[in-house]
């Protein structure tokens, strides 16, 4: 579900709900409801339709996008999907999560107080996903929203934008300093994960996509408008 910088069907987007997380309502006004993300404080706009009840979740989704079928059989009907990082409340039954309308892969879930060793892999995952401003899923997804979702699974709270990951997260690394998996390059506006010690994983505008490439192919595009094309170079400690 889209967050809105204002209560209108074509304002800008601002980020992305995935089903199951929380949303504190603030306001509400006709068909439009003001309120904050609680994993992240972000505030904006949503459909006042789009809220409800929610169960206590018992597991995440770490597939890119998970289906739900309306039996325990992969053969049956898909009424439903998930994406990565939605919340669900479910038990085991046959090889699949039993949710609310229908089942889910086991493979395709892991319980909630599970996480990944290593935020670069949940990214990878993301692979040719659709850039998206203000995105946070496979069904499209923004630089930082990429960022976000993979420390998300790692079990590491990360803020929204770019700017605010940059002054919040990790430590500083010397311009000189080997870059090495995991680490953060920020640039104007933007931001990805090293995958190694040269190339990126990014959702970017410039591929329209969530793509590998080597860093130096990112700084030599932004060099000619930008003269510090990489702005901080940050790594997360756990």
């Amino acid at each position: 579900m889209t967050l809105r910088a204002r209560p209108s069907d074509t304002a800008p987007a601002s980020s992305q709900l995935v089903h199951g997380e929380n949303f504190a309502l603030i306001d509400k006004a006709g068909d439009w409801a003001w309120g904050r993300c609680v994993h992240d404080d972000y505030v904006g706009y949503l459909p006042a339709s789009a809220l409800g009840p929610t169960q206590a979740a018992t597991h995440r989704v770490v597939a890119p996008l998970a289906l739900v079928f309306a039996n325990p059989d992969i053969k049956a009907p898909v009424v439903a999907s998930r994406a990565i990082g939605a919340r669900v409340a479910g038990s085991a039954e046959d090889g699949f999560l039993r949710v609310d309308d229908g089942y889910i892969h086991l493979r395709h879930v892991a319980p909630l107080d599970e996480v990944a060793a290593d935020p670069v892999a949940v990214a990878e995952r993301l692979l040719g996903a659709p850039y998206r401003w203000g995105g946070r899923g496979a069904d499209g997804i923004d630089c930082s929203g990429l960022v976000q979702r993979a420390l998300e699974l790692a079990g590491i709270a990360a803020p929204r934008d770019t700017d605010m990951q940059r002054d919040l997260l990790g430590d500083a690394l010397a311009d000189a300093a080997p870059l090495r998996r995991g680490d953060l390059i920020f640039f104007p506006g933007h931001v990805g994960f090293m995958v190694d010690g040269e190339r990126l994983i990014h959702a970017n505008a410039y591929w329209m996509s969530t793509v590998i490439e080597p860093l130096d192919a990112v700084v030599a595009r932004l060099a000619p408008t930008h003269d510090k094309p990489i702005t901080t170079r940050k790594r997360i400690t756990q």
